[in-house]
């Protein structure tokens, strides 16, 4: 079990270097491609596309910020609320990118709708500041920590909280998943790596909601589960929202964004009725 509990405690300096080192990479892609990104931005003039790459790049720092954080911690009680909070910092722009990515494509909008966009991030804003105030509450009012400790088995306080929060998150998830198959097919977007990041997303929360009831329920073995999804979610959601959201936009040089999206709908049959 240590080798798991490492994955999410303080104490364990290997287990943070393995965390850091996605944080690390992906920030030096960024880095790597910002010449041409910048170009292409300017030269699209996506306001879309721009507020989501400047997010990007402030959830990659972010994310490297918190993982150094704990790696500079010798003794972990003195930067706990340091800690504590970029985690809360950390993790609400990760789930403001979260949630605004899947109301935004839900949609149906492409590149263009400033209004659509501006709804979006203050729904997703509001929701993401609600998400972390609760969360502080928890933290700093109850004096529950979102730290994994090894006497925590058992504590329905703190596992209970993180149960019902993921299963929000798969509730949702699981809606759309299921919405592509009734009556309101046609008003969803066609992009197959939406619901790919979606998938992703559902199954990433099933597990977390596993291995939080299994912590609730005292099984050490729920310290594995949530070291997992802990790790991936912090190391992987960043790459994983560039490439669902950003990747075509900047790969793509000589057609507009409004072929890409057609050639995706294409792919995913939704043009096929046209024929009969």
């Amino acid at each position: 079990m240590g080798k798991c509990l490492g994955l999410v405690s303080l104490e364990s300096v290997w287990a943070d270097i393995i965390l850091l080192l996605p944080a690390l990479l992906f920030l030096i892609f960024l880095i790597s491609r910002v010449q041409s990104s910048v170009r292409k931005l300017v030269h699209s003039k996506s306001h879309i596309m721009g507020t989501y790459y400047s997010f990007l790049w402030i959830i990659a720092i972010l994310n490297l910020c918190w993982c150094v954080l704990q790696i500079r911690q010798a003794k972990p009680h003195q930067q706990a609320t340091a800690w504590n909070v970029m985690s809360l910092v950390t993790r609400f722009g990760m789930v403001l990118l979260e949630v605004s990515v899947v109301v935004f494509l839900s949609q149906g909008y492409l590149i263009s709708g400033w209004d659509a966009l501006l709804r979006t991030l203050l729904f997703s804003g509001v929701f993401a500041a609600l998400d972390a105030i609760v969360k502080a509450v928890y933290i700093f009012g109850l004096g529950i920590p979102l730290l994994v400790n090894e006497d925590d088995g058992g504590d329905w306080r703190k596992w209970g909280f993180w149960l019902v929060h993921t299963l929000l998150f798969i509730g949702v998830y699981l809606l759309i998943l299921i919405l592509p198959y009734t009556k309101w097919r046609d008003h969803l977007p066609a992009r197959p790596s939406f619901y790919r990041y979606v998938f992703i997303l559902f199954v990433l929360n099933s597990i977390t909601a596993l291995g939080s009831f299994l912590l609730g329920l005292g099984a050490d073995f729920g310290h594995c589960i949530y070291a997992f999804t802990s790790f991936a979610y912090y190391a992987f959601y960043p790459p994983l929202l560039y490439m669902t959201f950003l990747a075509d936009f900047f790969r793509e040089e000589d057609l507009q964004m409004e072929d890409v999206y057609y050639s995706e709908m294409k792919d995913a049959g939704y043009f096929d009725a046209d024929w009969e």
